[in-house]
This record gives C-alpha cells, structure tokens and sequence, in this order.
C-alpha cells in the first residue's frame, strides 16, 4: 500500500493558493482513478484506490500546512504504511512554475509543512514529489504562498496538476527512479 498526502490548508479561503497545490494534485489523482468519495478520517479527508495491482490512499492533512505531519502520522499508523512507501506533493519555491521534480529524502527548505512532516514521523526519508511555484520578485515568501496563482500562471495550472499526477503515478507503480528518468526532462 502507497500513501501519498497532498500538503495545503483546509477550507475555501485557502483553496487556490499556491500553498495549496497538493491538495491540487490529489484531486486530480482521485478525478483519475476514479476514486471514491473522500471522507473526514485521521485528522485528514482521505479516499482509498485500487490503482492496478497498487492500493493508494490519497490523503489531504486538514490540520493545516504546519502541523501536516499530525495527519500523516495518523494515516500511516491506521493503514500501516511504512515511510518509504509515503509520498508528499507540495509546493516548492526554490522551482520555477511549472517544473514537477521527484525526490527522496532531503531537509525542508524552510517549509513548515514538510518540518511538520518530519517532526512526527521521525526522519526525512519519504518521498517528495515538488511542484514549482517559483518565488516571489518582491515581497516576503510567506506572503507569495499564501496566494492565489496569477491569471497567467491558471492557464497553464491544470497540464501542470496533470504532470505532477503523471510523475506520481508512475513512482507509484513503476518506482521512483523510473518516475524520474521518465518525467524530469519534462515542463
């Protein structure tokens, strides 16, 4: 079994931020297998899929950004999911917009969400599917991710949301290491 939380925060105010594009990308992953209706469990909405001979949990953490890792934690311990079977998406900033990059393991960048992450589950070796926001000409980080994405940027949104989910897809049934050297040349 695979689990694979998309990191953002709960709620209509928050729903088109860039912080938000994980919940962003498993949406999409549950518009594309199909998946049933997401349900309120382990401090998080999750929905299980059968995805070929794969079972995945999608999860979406509602405890907010910093304290992911509370829903993660839980999610892993209910279905027994160990962490080298976890997948994070999430937004990064130091990727232009538009780039979709997989990695195993790693420090935190400064996100709160994968500090959280790592402060329950005990080590950083999860994998982390980054999906570019870019970062801000001017003005304070913590500002720009808490954004909506421009007008500009919503056009080309939904062939990003569909990379990322093609990247996660592929870790999930065919590993990481092929998810990367088939998708890492694309944009």
């Amino acid at each position: 079994m695979h689990l694979i939380a998309g990191l953002g925060n709960p709620g209509p105010k928050y729903a088109a931020n860039r912080h938000n594009v994980g919940f962003m990308v498993v949406d999409e992953l549950a518009r594309r297998w199909g998946a049933p209706s997401f349900r309120s469990k382990c401090k998080g909405e999750l929905s299980k899929v059968a995805v070929g001979p794969e079972e995945v949990v999608l999860l979406k953490p509602m405890t907010f950004m910093n304290r992911s890792g509370e829903s993660l934690q839980a999610a892993m311990q209910f279905y027994k999911v160990p962490l080298e079977r976890v997948m994070c998406v999430h937004d990064e900033l130091d990727l232009e917009f538009g780039v979709v990059r997989l990695k195993i393991g790693g420090g935190t960048a400064g996100h709160n969400g994968l500090r959280s992450v790592i402060q329950r589950c005990g080590a950083p070796d999860f994998l982390r599917c980054r999906v570019g926001i870019g970062r801000p000409d001017r003005g304070r980080p913590e500002h720009y991710v808490l954004s909506d994405f421009s007008s500009l940027e919503r056009v080309e949104l939904g062939v990003v949301l569909e990379l990322a989910a093609d990247v996660s897809e592929t870790a999930v049934l065919e590993g990481p290491r092929e998810a990367m050297n088939r998708h890492h040349g694309r944009s």
